[in-house]
């Protein structure tokens, strides 16, 4: 029979002229039956455990229009097509109305599986205008009645994720915001699951990272007061040695999150959820998607333009990242695990969204086997042969930066100033300059994640759950990975088409001829008059 309805969609797709036979291919994995007498094709799956749980649920998402966000949504709609309804938090950004983001969000290549083979769960997806940082989220009371009445699963992703966030904007986008969030599902009558997202370096100052609840230096409500009631001045004036021995207010206000969180176990089933450094998609919903250029990614594109020639870090340590699309499928199988288990845990669950159990490889190995990837694959425009190394020197770090990314600057500026041309290049270096000083903190040092819970609930899946939400980072082809992340940079943040690639091919290839037999000042001279004349 299984051969008969093989050739029927053989047949179904030949008279649509569009090919799904890869889409329902091996078909020893699928359970399919194909409605003839209505003479269209009618596929149904047999529900995996996990899909089963979201049958019909009603979630809540916040910080949907994020990095993350995005990513989890799209796997709902497509991999949990039976929920019954996304209600996302949104507001206006930049002149764009909710409406009008959301329209432009399921434009994006990210959704292209789910536009092509299931458009109609897209309606499932209810806009609602509001924002964390207003009370009430700045939902209406019909909204929130909503909300209360309907929801059982709560997603909250939302955060203000810049490092360098003064401390009052991190306390209150990534505290207080999840304290409104909490407040509010703690109304829900059907919560099943309030999955926070938080950072598996919200805890510095632990060497060995457990997947357990952390005490927090400081009183959450008593650092909320004290950011509502001291001038910026001051706050700014204490902030080093408050958040101490936090690089940064990002880290220091999700670690006071943490606790907020923790406070409301056993009352609500909530659980605290800790991915380490996220990097594009390794294979969903399409390899290497990334839309920002947080973190590594914005390294891996200075880098290939030619623009970061050092970095200070130490190649020995482990590299302690994770794609965005196995994150997400973390989330959505530990909010399966928290609604259905029936052994309710005395503590908060925590989970620890890392790989530092399994064979991790060195920031030193992954330069090494990238570099000849980035090569094949090189971005437009490089301003230099993109040759730059790591350095565990900080000294010798500073050294490169000042003669080869400082100096180099002010030239291409003062030349553009000749030139009539708009100066950039010092701002740009500046930015880079900061990005890497905060970045640095975290590839200068090691931790260890403890993931037993993670692997615990990796083991208990299903095969078909665990064919359809991957966590096994095992199985990685590294240097397939690499290339999908450098593509990715390359198509989706810098919107450069591939079809530059034999382009930028041979740009890079003169540049590495001028390199091999020329250095220093004049040919960064030689490069920049040809650039301008570029333009």
């Amino acid at each position: 029979m299984k051969i008969i309805y093989f050739v029927a969609l053989m047949i179904y797709d030949r008279i649509e002229n569009c090919s799904t036979l890869n889409t329902y291919w091996p078909i020893k994995k699928k359970n399919l039956w194909v409605n003839a007498i209505h003479g269209k094709r009618e596929i149904m799956e047999e529900r995996t455990e996990i899909q089963s749980f979201y049958k019909g649920k009603t979630i809540f998402v916040t910080g949907g229009s994020g990095f993350m966000g995005k990513v989890l949504i799209e796997k709902l709609l497509y991999a949990c097509s039976d929920l019954d309804k996304i209600y996302m938090l949104i507001r206006s950004k930049r002149g764009r109305n909710p409406d009008l983001r959301i329209a432009e969000m399921f434009k994006l290549p990210l959704f292209l599986r789910v536009r092509k083979l299931k458009p109609e769960v897209i309606k499932k997806v209810i806009p609602l205008v509001g924002d964390i940082s207003l009370n009430n989220l700045g939902l209406t009371d019909e909204q929130r009645e909503c909300l209360i009445n309907e929801t059982q699963i709560v997603f909250n992703l939302a955060a203000a994720v810049r490092l360098e966030a003064k401390l009052k904007d991190a306390i209150e986008s990534n505290t207080v915001g999840t304290k409104r969030v909490l407040e509010l599902s703690k109304t829900m009558k059907k919560l099943e699951a309030f999955v926070h997202l938080s950072t598996a370096f919200c805890h510095v100052d632990q060497i060995e990272l457990g997947e357990r609840v952390y005490d927090s230096p400081d009183d959450p409500q008593d650092i909320i007061r004290f950011v509502q009631w001291m001038e910026d001045d001051a706050i700014n004036l204490v902030t080093s040695k408050l958040i101490a021995p936090h690089p940064n207010t990002y880290t220091y206000s999700k670690r006071l999150t943490e606790k907020l969180v923790a406070d409301e176990f056993p009352h609500m089933p909530v659980v605290i959820t800790r991915p380490s450094i996220v990097l594009p998609a390794l294979s969903e919903p399409l390899p290497g998607w990334v839309d920002n250029l947080n973190g590594p990614t914005g390294i891996v594109i200075g880098a290939g333009k030619g623009v970061i020639r050092s970095m200070h870090c130490n190649p020995n340590y482990h590299a302690e990242v994770i794609p965005v699309d196995w994150a997400i499928n973390a989330l959505i199988a530990i909010a399966y695990k928290i609604g259905t288990d029936r052994n309710k845990p005395k503590n908060c669950p925590v989970y620890n969204i890392t790989q530092s159990s399994i064979e991790r490889m060195t920031w030193g190995q992954i330069l090494e086997r990238g570099r000849s990837i980035a090569y094949d694959y090189p971005f437009e425009g490089q301003i230099w042969y993109p040759d730059g190394n790591i350095r565990n020197n900080k000294f010798i770090h500073y050294f490169f930066v000042f003669f080869f990314h400082l100096i180099p600057a002010y030239l291409i500026d003062f030349l553009m100033l000749i030139f009539c041309q708009k100066r950039f290049m010092v701002r740009i270096q500046k930015r880079i300059s900061d990005g890497l000083d905060l970045l640095q903190y975290f590839t200068t040092r090691e931790w260890i994640f403890h993931n037993t819970n993670l692997l615990i609930l990796w083991g208990d899946m299903s095969l078909k759950d665990k064919e359809l939400f991957q966590l096994d980072v095992e199985n990685v082809n590294v240097l397939d990975y690499i290339k999908f992340i450098i593509l990715g940079a390359r198509q989706y943040c810098m919107k450069e088409d591939l079809s530059s690639l034999p382009r930028a091919r041979l740009h890079q290839r003169m540049q590495n001829v001028h390199h091999s037999h020329h250095n220093g000042i004049p040919v960064l001279l030689r490069h920049i008059i040809f650039y301008i004349q570029a333009l």
